[in-house]
């Protein structure tokens, strides 16, 4: 049993020295994780073959190319970011300077999630490290292989008197969790997300929550049919369908299923071929618990397979599956399902598709198909969710100056850029102010008289601008 306790104090213990703080510290422990993974890119694309057949390709963009934009961009951006934030004064701090000062929170814990176990755990530790902090990173024990890997590389590029790599299942998860951390950085499930917050509490330690729940993708009639099959398919299927954010359903109208279904089974066709158990460019599911439970939600369905629906449980696969004549109380409809099946739901109209939307949970993200600008903006307006992307899936997640993050039930907190160095940080607030005119101090002094109180107000009091919106 490893003692997370001992582990935690020496991580304490050396950021109670300042070592983490100076830019340059921060700075050689991101270059170190570019080093990492340019020099370790055979072996990460090979461990997350065996854990998920990944392809090479979605590796390269989606794992390690996105934590190489990440690090880079906290390099170059670190100065200005560390840089002291002044703000506006009244008049009588006019001369006192004010401004925000921008310190690491301490000694963090981020919990990796293994459908993506490298970009999961690297790009919130590389907001952890730009803002100084120190760091124990716990990997997906479900992605077994791309885990060890982690465990062996990390400290070999890493201060190991600053970052510590830790193993282990629900268990070892529970028995860490119990350390008093400064943040608690988590991606994964609703369910263990709500282990983590009750753990948190504890010690009232801040969290970020990265979670997930079903993204809709509702496609309207003026759209490219053509196109948008290809990104549905594309933003459903990457991963083998294992991805927070990939749309989980669509909402159309019926006379769009009908032109939408025959483009979808032939994207199918020119992405994956006419057999895609046989290409190279689609994954497997993550292990046999989680490969049951979406053939369960398939062969519990109402709805009909229009496309797909073949499996193969020596090896993990699930086709790319379309389902129509789906209800909202369909056991497809009631969870998220994280896999290779794309439930497709009719409306009416534009406005029965957003009460559909609004009456669920808020979801991670919410993706819209459409030629017309005016339906984009009602869209946004009437809905919330943690990201929106219209005519396209995924790639709003990919903008580093965009936050990424859920609401509600998909998640807490965001990341990201510099939204990660903000997200480990504290915003400490701070007044210099010399000896000097102490005579403009009287006024606040006791005895009290209604002049100094209406002179003080005068000089206290913030003023509506004399603008007007139009």
């Amino acid at each position: 049993m490893s003692d997370y306790g001992a582990i935690v104090q020496k991580l304490r213990d050396s950021f109670g020295t300042r070592k983490t703080r100076p830019a340059e510290f921060r700075i050689s422990q991101l270059n170190s994780i570019v080093t990492l993974l340019r020099e370790n890119e055979g072996p990460i694309v090979e461990a997350l073959e065996r854990d998920l057949r990944k392809p090479k390709f979605e590796t390269m963009i989606s794992e390690i190319s996105m934590a190489i934009n990440e690090a880079n961009y906290a390099i170059n951006h670190l100065a200005s970011w560390m840089k002291p934030e002044h703000v506006e004064k009244s008049l009588v701090m006019k001369f006192d300077e004010c401004f925000i000062r921008k310190e690491p929170l301490g000694v963090v814990l981020i919990i990796g999630a293994w459908n993506y176990p490298v970009q999961l755990v690297l790009v919130p530790l590389i907001g952890a490290i730009a803002a100084g902090n120190c760091a124990v990173v716990k990997p997906s024990e479900l992605s077994d292989s791309t885990s060890s890997l982690l465990t062996e590389l990390l400290p070999k590029y890493l201060d190991q008197s600053c970052f510590s790599v830790v193993c282990g299942g629900a268990k070892e998860t529970t028995e860490l969790l119990e350390q008093r951390f400064d943040h608690i950085f988590y991606t994964g499930g609703v369910s263990v997300a709500r282990s983590v917050m009750r753990a948190a509490s504890c010690h009232l330690t801040p969290v970020t929550l990265e979670l997930g729940g079903k993204s809709p993708a509702l496609v309207e009639g003026s759209c490219d049919v053509t196109a948008t099959a290809r990104r549905l398919v594309w933003a459903r299927f990457f991963n083998a369908g294992q991805s927070c954010v990939a749309p989980d359903y669509v909402l159309c109208s019926p006379e769009t299923r009908r032109l939408l279904l025959p483009a979808l089974r032939d994207c199918i066709t020119q992405l994956y071929g006419t057999e895609p158990r046989e290409s190279r460019d689609f994954g497997r599911i993550i292990n046999q618990r989680h490969f049951e439970r979406i053939r369960d939600l398939l062969s519990n369905s109402q709805g009909r397979v229009e496309i797909g629906g073949e499996t193969e449980e020596g090896e993990r696969y699930i086709a790319p599956t379309v389902l129509v004549d789906v209800s909202e109380s369909d056991p497809v409809m009631q969870e998220e399902i994280f896999g290779p099946v794309l439930p497709i739901l009719t409306v009416e109209s534009l406005e029965e598709a957003i009460n559909f939307i609004n009456r669920r949970e808020k979801p991670l993200a919410l993706y819209l198909y459409t030629g017309d600008s005016k339906v984009v903006t009602k869209v946004m307006e009437c809905t919330s969710s943690g990201g929106f992307c219209s005519n396209d899936g995924l790639v709003h997640m990919t903008v580093i100056t965009l936050p990424f993050g859920g609401v509600g039930s998909s998640g807490v907190g965001r990341y990201h850029g510099r939204f990660s160095f903000d997200t480990f940080s504290h915003q400490r607030s701070c007044v210099l102010r010399g000896f000097g005119l102490e005579w403009a101090n009287q006024l606040r002094y006791p005895p009290y008289s209604e002049q100094k109180l209406e002179r003080l107000l005068q000089a206290t009091q913030e003023r509506k601008w004399s603008c007007t919106l139009l």
